[in-house]
């Protein structure tokens, strides 16, 4: 399946987590919302109520150096925000 890539783990989505019961987690750009609900409840035990989904593409970046001027670009992901049921929780910290 491995839908999942990580989770995403900041200070926002931690206060996110505690307060209102919803977790992002970065997933494969082909992934649809019922895949990334069954890869949640599979991996964590918990039963997810709703999936929301954005798809972020890449930023142009460039940076002046002594060599000239340098271009990129950032990578493109997939970002889902799932919303648990009340009273559960997922923590991430406890394979630590």
């Amino acid at each position: 399946m491995d839908v999942l890539i990580k989770p995403i783990v900041t200070e926002k989505m931690t206060s996110l987590g505690e307060s209102m019961g919803r977790y992002g987690f970065i997933v494969k750009p082909g992934a649809n919302k019922q895949q990334i609900k069954d890869a949640v409840e599979d991996m964590y035990k918990v039963k997810v109520v709703s999936v929301n989904t954005m798809n972020y593409a890449g930023k142009n970046k460039s940076r002046y150096t002594k060599a000239g001027m340098i271009k990129g670009k950032t990578g493109a992901y997939k970002k889902a925000i799932i919303t648990l049921k009340n009273g559960e929780k997922i923590d991430f910290y406890s394979n630590i």
